[in-house]
């Protein structure tokens, strides 16, 4: 795998900033907060009807499609997008108990870039969370060993020292 580049790293910042954007944040609150819909016929009805929730809904799944499209094609790191966030996992999750319904209704491949990326982010965090977790236990483990092994060595520098007065 290519190491991350200044281009993703800069790439990376450009979809921060658009995060930033104060219409998509309330989106982004929004969809993650009073978005609780019973299915797509809900959201199809209620939704899909241009005032401000149906423009928050097409700005945050539109947002999350384009971050997916953009790393699944390789254009932005992976596991340099997965380091730094978790929120596409969590939008996600307030998608799958309509997307079936979704694609059937609109098109097979609906959002499709945005779950490809989710599966991924989370293959990402099987595949470290657990090296993580087990590499800082043994850190851990060490640097407690370290620190009992520091007094014992203080009290027998100060032991010399005594015995040399």
């Amino acid at each position: 795998m290519r190491k991350p580049s200044h281009a993703d790293a800069e790439l990376l910042i450009r979809l921060y900033e658009m995060r930033r954007d104060p219409e998509l944040r309330r989106g982004r609150m929004w969809f993650l907060t009073t978005f609780k819909p019973a299915g797509w016929s809900e959201i199809k009805s209620r939704y899909l009807s241009h005032d401000d929730e149906d423009r928050w809904f097409r700005m945050v799944t539109s947002y999350w499609e384009l971050v997916g499209t953009l790393v699944n094609r390789g254009v932005l790191h992976d596991e340099l997008f997965f380091d730094h966030t978790g929120e596409d996992v969590v939008t996600w999750e307030r998608c799958k108990g309509w997307i079936a319904d979704a694609r059937a209704d609109i098109r097979a491949t609906y959002l499709y870039q945005f779950e490809r990326l989710v599966r991924a982010h989370l293959a990402f965090r099987a595949r470290t969370i657990p090296a993580f977790v087990a590499a800082e236990a043994k850190r851990q483990a060490a640097g407690n060993g370290a620190r009992a092994a520091k007094p014992a060595k203080v009290a027998a520098r100060g032991k010399r020292a005594a015995a040399r007065r």
